[in-house]
């Protein structure tokens, strides 16, 4: 089967597997697993803040930063598709106490000022008040877009003079590194807490991190033991995230342009599937409600075909590539998504 359903679907390469098996470890709960710490000093440096914390899930590492800028009862703005209140099933008002309110940007997207137009930072002794705001970049749902750096400055400058933190749910942060040019470093400037991924786009098997400043971090360490993800030998792990951060970041282009191709194909059809040009990344997400074919149904065909998809939502069906995407299968999904989108167009 061609699988595009995630970039999270990868196996590690016999190299990973290699690295993983000579990795030097010891026991992360008592800090002395010397694997995971260089890894989190690595990664702390390469988005120039002070520390960072290992742990299993990007869902983990986002509630880890949440909680550590916003407290029980106050607000967390973010965009009303993002991971952290769409499929995070609840977790920041579930295990600590916090409020959201969404803005809704085309793709994931937002303006500064349509922002900071909601945002109530001081609300007072009987309102909530806003104490954080979330970015996610890229945008999984929105299609990998990638986040307007002016804009993330001009929040970041506005939201500070009003007392607000910000977050990075930087999960695909490396598709936005490749596809912009906007160095690692520079999107750390802009967030008081980050969290990364290992997993998605790179080819670890499991994996993030969450960044921030040493206090926010040690707190974190400690809610991630209450929370039950306190790991022991885990440098197995930290080998295969540093063997992807040195080997599997450059060849994102690589992804970004077989996303294209699969876009600009199913455009050639019609281009109210999707904006080819707008493709910025590796996810291809088709809008199937100008045809009589739900998700769920060319899902379904595209499986009788030999290739995986998802359906996430009646007419939304995604596509993402990824570093075990070969030749063959990039032919194939070339070759039979069209038709089926074709023969979905004459029938509707």
């Amino acid at each position: 089967m061609a699988d595009f359903r995630s970039d999270t679907v990868t196996k590690p390469s016999p190299e990973m597997i290699a690295a993983m098996a000579s990795a030097e470890v010891g026991d992360d709960v008592y800090g002395d697993d010397p694997t995971v710490n260089a890894l989190e000093k690595r990664v702390a440096e390469m988005f120039g803040k002070e520390a960072a914390l290992f742990a299993p899930t990007g869902s983990l590492t986002n509630q880890l930063a949440i909680r550590s800028l916003v407290k029980p009862g106050e607000e967390l703005l973010t965009e009303l598709t993002s991971h952290i209140v769409r499929a995070e099933l609840g977790a920041g008002a579930a295990f600590s106490g916090i409020t959201t309110r969404t803005w809704e940007g085309v793709r994931g997207s937002f303006k500064a000022s349509e922002v900071m137009r909601i945002a109530a930072p001081d609300a007072g002794p009987y309102l909530v008040s806003t104490k954080a705001i979330a970015i996610e970049n890229t945008h999984n749902f929105g299609g990998g877009y990638v986040q307007s750096f002016d804009e993330i400055k001009e929040l970041r400058k506005a939201s500070s003079a009003a007392g607000m933190k910000m977050h990075l749910d930087g999960a695909r942060i490396w598709n936005a590194h490749v596809a912009s040019g906007i160095s690692l470093k520079d999107f750390g400037s802009q967030f008081d807490t980050i969290s990364i991924c290992f997993s998605k786009g790179l080819g670890a098997p499991v994996g993030s991190a969450v960044l921030s400043s040493a206090e926010r971090i040690a707190e974190s360490r400690i809610w991630r033991k209450r929370y039950g993800a306190g790991m022991r030998q885990i440098g197995f792990l930290a080998a295969a995230a540093n063997f992807a951060l040195d080997n599997n970041i450059t060849r994102l282009a690589k992804d970004h342009e077989s996303a294209k191709a699969i876009a600009v194909a199913c455009a050639e059809i019609s281009p109210d599937f999707i904006d080819a040009a707008g493709i910025q990344t590796n996810i291809v997400a088709l809008d199937l409600s100008a045809v009589n074919i739900s998700a769920s149904e060319l899902n379904a065909a595209l499986a009788g075909e030999g290739i995986l998809a998802s359906a996430l939502g009646p007419n939304f069906l995604r596509l993402v590539t990824h570093l075990d995407i070969s030749d063959l299968d990039m032919a194939k999904v070339l070759d039979v998504l069209p038709k089926l989108l074709k023969r979905a167009l004459v029938a509707k």
